[in-house]
């Protein structure tokens, strides 16, 4: 093969990075869907900025999401509707309104971390990384590169 039709090292970590990625995706919605969690990947990641948030105010949960907080908003009351999450406000400051998790949300969540502790586990085990430092290097590198770009 000559040179000029081998992708370069920039293109196959690109092409490598996308697969992950879209995999991974992948192989969570149908173990969800499988569990019989009825939620698009979108609000499975609302509920988990809402379990994350210190303080899960609209604008601390649309930060962590990196949305407007109008783009939550719509989000939020599909998933105040089907009974994930529901709104409240603290006694004596009705201007602060929070979200928190329903116990349908928290149980959804626990399925999706099981997926991931599950899929961790098998990467572990297949793959051997729990030796391979090199590779856990890059990727913690990798991830701080993508928090502090965007």
């Amino acid at each position: 093969m000559s040179s000029e039709n081998k992708p370069s090292p920039k293109e196959v970590i690109n092409e490598l990075l996308v697969d992950v990625f879209n995999h991974i995706l992948s192989i969570e919605e149908e173990h969800l869907r499988e569990r019989g969690v009825p939620l698009s990947m979108n609000e499975i990641h609302v509920l988990e900025a809402i379990q994350k948030s210190g303080e899960p105010t609209m604008s601390k949960i649309a930060s962590r999401l990196r949305v407007t907080v109008g783009t939550l908003t719509t989000s939020i009351n599909r998933l105040v509707r089907k009974g994930y999450c529901e709104r409240y406000s603290v006694p004596g400051d009705k201007r602060k309104v929070f979200i928190r998790l329903t116990d349908r949300g928290r149980e959804v969540l626990r399925i999706h971390d099981d997926f991931h502790d599950e899929m961790i586990e098998a990467v572990l085990e297949d793959l051997k990384l729990e030796d391979n430092t090199l590779l856990i290097d890059s990727l913690e590198r990798l991830v701080a590169y993508f928090k502090e770009k965007y």
